[in-house]
């Protein structure tokens, strides 16, 4: 007979301590119980009339779909914010908030020659007996200075901005399809959207006022009297950048162009003569323009000759060539009473100026 407890057949054979013991070892935490899936009424719920003595527990939520969730949602802040954060930091300004570009302002002063024209049918001899026989030819007397940086831009935009000018020189006064009148494109690629409606109607409109002048924006040679003996142009000036306050570098350039010219058509045999441009440009950079490689002209003073004064030089310029004379025509006529036109201005090229042959 089994023991005292036991049944009465006693243990079972072979597990000590009976069917229990088998589970002893077993630990019913409250983890194991909240995860169970079906749970027993209680006593007071099995008074009431129940079929089944268990019921179906709901599906119990699941706390890592909840920290996705919260992942997720904390992904789109994270997101939304920096998309925020771009657009108030955004590096380049809006064009709509630039400061409006201020009208390029021009004069074109004709030197008229005090007596007859010098010429000679070798260009490079009348280049070594003028003040331009030591002139560096074409962009190569162009030379860029050296170049710091200045409280608000960094040594690569004033470099930007020097380099742009030149550009911009180099188009201008150097290139034969703009000096011949064929093209203006080269040129006007280089300006600022805020003057191109000003550089337009200058071409299409030309007026003598200070604001219109083509001969203002570019050097051109009217092509009924005269063409290019020499494309080698003499060149010497200078190039200076500074800033003018914490968005704005302004460039001067002050250089002198000589050209070999002789009669439109005419012979390769026939006289050539010098023409000397002095361009005195002052160029406007925004922050915008260096990113673009555009600039706003400011200021141009043209000085060139020999011109007479009495010819009309604002849409081209009409050289005087060898063995002409300014004569006895005087300057345009000024009206003192047209307030918006620009008084008439003109100068007597100095003998110096000249080729000594």
């Amino acid at each position: 007979m089994g023991r005292p407890g036991e049944p009465p057949e006693g243990a079972a054979e072979g597990t000590p301590g009976g069917g229990e013991d088998e589970y002893r070892s077993v630990v019913f935490d409250e983890s194991f119980v909240r995860a169970a899936r079906l749970q027993e009424y209680s006593a007071e719920e099995r008074i009431a009339d129940h079929a089944p003595a268990v019921r179906r527990r709901p599906p119990a939520r699941r706390p890592g779909l909840s920290r996705q969730a919260f992942a997720l949602v904390l992904l789109i802040a994270l997101a939304f914010g920096t998309a925020i954060y771009m657009g108030v930091r955004n590096p380049y300004q809006n064009p709509a908030a630039r400061r409006a570009a201020e009208p390029l302002r021009m004069t074109v002063i004709p030197l008229a020659p005090q007596g007859a024209v010098p010429g000679t049918a070798d260009p490079a001899r009348l280049f070594a007996h003028s003040p331009a026989a030591r002139y560096r030819v074409g962009a190569e007397g162009i030379p860029l200075p050296p170049s710091r940086r200045t409280p608000h831009f960094s040594d690569s935009q004033v470099v930007t901005a020097l380099s742009t000018a030149k550009d911009y020189i180099v188009r201008s006064s150097l290139y034969p399809e703009v000096l011949t009148g064929q093209q203006v494109r080269p040129v006007r690629a280089l300006v600022a959207p805020g003057q191109l409606d000003q550089f337009d109607e200058s071409f299409t409109h030309p007026a003598a006022d200070g604001r219109h002048a083509p001969t203002g924006w570019l050097v051109r040679f009217d092509p009924a009297r005269a063409e290019l003996a020499d494309r080698g142009v003499r060149v010497q000036g200078t190039l200076q950048a500074a800033e003018t306050d914490a968005a704005t570098l302004e460039v001067t350039a002050d250089h002198t162009f000589v050209y070999a010219l002789r009669p439109a058509g005419a012979d390769t045999r026939a006289p050539v003569s010098l023409f000397t441009v002095r361009r005195e440009l002052q160029f406007r950079f925004d922050r915008d323009d260096l990113r673009l490689r555009q600039t706003q002209l400011i200021v141009s003073s043209v000085q060139a000759g020999p011109l007479s004064c009495g010819e009309d030089s604002t849409n081209h310029l009409r050289p005087l060539l060898a063995g002409q004379t300014a004569g006895t025509g005087g300057p345009a006529g000024t009206d003192p009473y047209a307030t918006g036109g620009a008084t008439a201005l003109c100068g007597s090229l100095a003998a110096s100026a000249q080729p000594s042959v």
